[in-house]
């Protein structure tokens, strides 16, 4: 069943990616889009590395830059590896992020069934989500996806050094994996709460939060500055801040953009990005209200993981990108999927089918989505 609903995934895709010239110019805004050509593949396919695709290209191939040390190295670093079979960087980069989602939807789905939920509508909710098109491009989160559904799995199993080991991929490969330390700061909570705590509980974060750590070595002997994946954000525009901006204060700047900016496409995106980061946030709320009474461990630690997931990326002081970060924040769909009235699902499955074409078909062309 899996396998059959990403064939179909893939195809549907395949089919918009053909056929978007004929329906909208292409744009093309983005820092070296003449790098993609240099691949020797059609437009059709070289399109699935459009924005952050050409710098994890340009990594695994060339190495860091200046300022491209934003992004965390070990999606490049297995495009590199990759490419000695491929001997294309971009194949590498599309191999490894359709087989991680691939692998992950079957991973997602025994998961699931372990801690007891129902599974076909949070993987219909997940797929059909407005861009979870970026499984399948060069991006992270499909790597990522795995990483945390590994993580989650040996979590709910009790197998927490190998959880452990996946929370130190997840953090080498965004800065996202650093919250996989919340599900052991709550077991470990626990534990000193029931007077069972042992030593070893503290190794566990500590091993999260190791991934990082390696790469701040990295770039404090390659460029003197550890803290480079941060300083750097501010290059790649959407005005992110080094500094923390709170949530109160990124309302306020949206607000702002909605009664003075223009009426345009990135007037589109900004509603769009204010829109989604509150539908998610106030369905993370609820489901959290609904995990308290439960008092499931394991569905307290995702649920507490994709809050974390969704408001850290506000705290440069944007909702930039969000409508991409809150794939991961997977309580939301799960949440959805409980939901009694079928009709009710069907109706926002159908809406996100809508606004996941439309904007997988606007990625493809140029147009900056998240």
């Amino acid at each position: 069943m899996v396998a059959f609903v990403f064939f179909l995934f893939q195809v549907t895709h395949l089919i918009i990616s053909l056929f978007i010239d004929k329906v909208l110019a292409y744009q093309g805004f983005f820092a070296y889009p003449e790098t993609l050509k240099t691949f020797g593949l059609p437009k059709f396919i070289y399109s699935l590395a459009n924005f952050d695709g050409v710098y994890y290209l340009k990594i695994a191939k060339d190495g860091y830059y200046q300022f491209e040390q934003a992004f965390f190295p070990l999606y490049p670093f297995l495009i590199k590896l990759a490419t000695f079979l491929t001997q294309n960087y971009l194949i590498s980069g599309l191999l490894i992020s359709n087989l991680c989602f691939l692998f992950g939807l079957f991973l997602f789905k025994k998961y699931l069934k372990k801690i007891n939920q129902e599974s076909a509508w949070v993987l219909a909710f997940l797929l059909l989500f407005p861009t979870s098109f970026f499984f399948i491009t060069v991006y992270t989160e499909s790597l990522f996806f795995v990483f945390l559904i590994l993580f989650f799995y040996f979590f709910s199993q009790k197998k927490y050094f190998l959880a452990a080991i996946f929370s130190f991929f997840a953090s080498l490969t965004r800065i996202n994996g650093l919250l996989l330390t919340i599900p052991f700061l709550i077991l470990i909570y626990k534990k000193i709460k029931d007077k069972k705590i042992s030593l070893t509980l503290f190794l566990y974060p500590l091993i999260t939060v190791l991934g990082l750590t390696f790469y701040m070595v990295y770039l404090l002997k390659t460029t003197g500055d550890p803290l480079l994946f941060l300083n750097s954000q501010k290059v790649f525009g959407a005005n992110r801040s080094t500094t923390i901006i709170f949530l109160p204060q990124v309302y306020f700047r949206y607000l702002k953009i909605f009664f003075t900016a223009s009426f345009n496409f990135q007037y589109f995106v900004a509603f769009l990005e204010f829109f989604i980061f509150n539908l998610v946030f106030l369905v993370l709320i609820l489901d959290l209200i609904w995990v308290l009474k439960k008092k499931n461990q394991n569905l307290l630690a995702l649920n507490l993981f994709s809050v974390a997931n969704l408001i850290l990326p506000t705290l440069t002081g944007t909702f930039s990108s969000i409508t991409r970060y809150s794939l991961l924040s997977f309580s939301f769909f799960l949440f959805l999927s409980r939901i009694k009235s079928k009709s009710v699902k069907i109706t926002l499955g159908f809406l996100f089918l809508i606004l996941h074409l439309v904007l997988f078909g606007f990625y493809l062309q140029g147009y900056f989505i998240g």
